[in-house]
């Protein structure tokens, strides 16, 4: 039912009795809001009620009439407030979805009461922490956010990283806010190992949270797909990052006390990276994965050949303000003679890559150089620009004017 703002909402619905699903689209019109208690009371037969992108201001007590509600669509209501504690009636409900709904700022208690609960959406929603006892709710699949409670006067109304324990069913993708160091124990008690099925995680870290040890016991299942770790204040990363064998994107950002990388060249999936804001002043072989082999003991006659980032597709490597080096990897012959060869191949399949914002990056590594890319933009970065810059007339433009499109700015 779409209602333009200067048409009424029809009293005629009423004796729709029988009406399963209800979807309004109202044009700011107030009068919404006035309409829908006698809804709410009349039309108990529905199942799926949407109220996305309407101007209501709260949802009225009256929806706990709803008894056989299992969808509710609140998705985009911007100048929603609060919901009733009357929800904890909607004994059916299945989804509930206030994404983008940034004047509301919580969840009623009622929330974990709804113990048939499967999908709960609150992603870039004002929604500042989660209800206490939404471990109650082990029948979620979807949860794409929690928020822990920053202290204050939340702090007694509001659930702790333990409480992810028990909800192994999530789908997906999940995002953690605000950690901070003095929640070790809880974290560790989430067993985020556990949510087999979570493909996508994004960790948040409060400002002042170093979070070395915390981040070791957020260690996600295996199968983890997309990482995205956001704000860490650490001087490595944790352990566990380089068994996620199945890992296609990895995103590191804010990262500023970042020392060393990883093997990252190792993660034999991945597609994507991106290193934005992070610390480290060099990217050498142990970024690329090759150090150990390179130190090996290779027997007489013997060729070991090593493949470095064999998927990786896009590298972005933004605002690296102490980033100076950027090593090359020479093929390794014997030191005592010739018969014993290390060959690497290095990011076989880079396709793009984008630096920006690097002032200290002296040169690019000649792996780089020699990957088959189809697009290089270069950003505010003096030096590289100087070297490549065609316009410069930069020493080593030959090296890159192979490239089918390139910008350097």
């Amino acid at each position: 039912m779409m209602l333009a703002g200067e048409t009424s909402f029809p009293s005629s619905i009423h004796r729709a009795k029988g009406l399963r699903s209800l979807l309004i689209g109202n044009g700011g019109d107030p009068r919404l809001g006035a309409a829908l208690p006698n809804v709410m009371k009349q039309l108990t037969c529905i199942r799926s009620l949407n109220l996305s992108w309407t101007s209501i201001k709260e949802i009225p007590k009256e929806v706990g009439k709803l008894i056989h509600l299992r969808h509710l669509n609140l998705k985009g209501c911007e100048n929603l407030v609060s919901l009733p504690e009357t929800m904890c009636d909607l004994c059916n409900l299945q989804s509930l979805d206030v994404i983008w709904c940034w004047s509301l700022k919580e969840l009623p208690r009622a929330t974990v009461k709804l113990i048939k609960l499967r999908h709960l959406c609150i992603y870039d929603s004002g929604v500042d922490f989660m209800p206490k006892g939404i471990e109650r709710l082990t029948s979620l699949r979807t949860l794409d956010r929690f928020i822990v409670c920053g202290g204050g006067e939340n702090e007694s109304k509001a659930a702790n990283l333990s409480e992810l324990k028990n909800l192994n069913h999530i789908i997906g993708s999940l995002v953690i806010k605000n950690l901070r160091g003095g929640d070790i124990e809880d974290a560790a008690e989430a067993q985020l190992k556990n949510k087999k099925r979570l493909l996508c995680l994004e960790l948040n870290f409060d400002s002042d949270s170093d979070g070395d040890i915390l981040i070791e016991v957020l260690q996600p299942p295996s199968d983890l797909e997309r990482l995205f770790i956001d704000n860490y204040g650490g001087i490595v990363l944790p352990n566990w990052m380089m068994a996620l064998t199945r890992l296609q994107e990895l995103i590191l950002n804010g990262c500023g006390n970042l020392e060393v990388l990883p093997l990252l060249g190792r993660l034999p999936n991945l597609e994507r990276l991106e290193l934005r804001k992070v610390g480290v002043r060099r990217l050498d072989g142990g970024f690329v994965g090759i150090e150990e082999v390179e130190n090996a003991n290779i027997n007489e006659g013997e060729i070991a050949r090593v493949t470095a980032f064999p998927k990786l597709k896009r590298l972005d490597i933004l605002f690296l303000s102490k980033l100076e080096e950027w090593d090359g990897i020479k093929r390794r012959v014997g030191e005592e003679d010739a018969t014993t060869t290390s060959i690497f191949i290095i990011m076989p399949q880079l396709r793009e890559l984008i630096i920006r914002n690097c002032p200290l990056l002296r040169a690019l590594p000649d792996y780089v150089l020699a990957a088959p890319l189809q697009g290089l933009l270069i950003l505010d970065c003096p030096n590289l620009s100087k070297r490549y810059g065609k316009e410069e007339k930069g020493e080593d433009w030959h090296k890159i004017s192979h490239i089918g499109k390139v910008t350097i700015v």
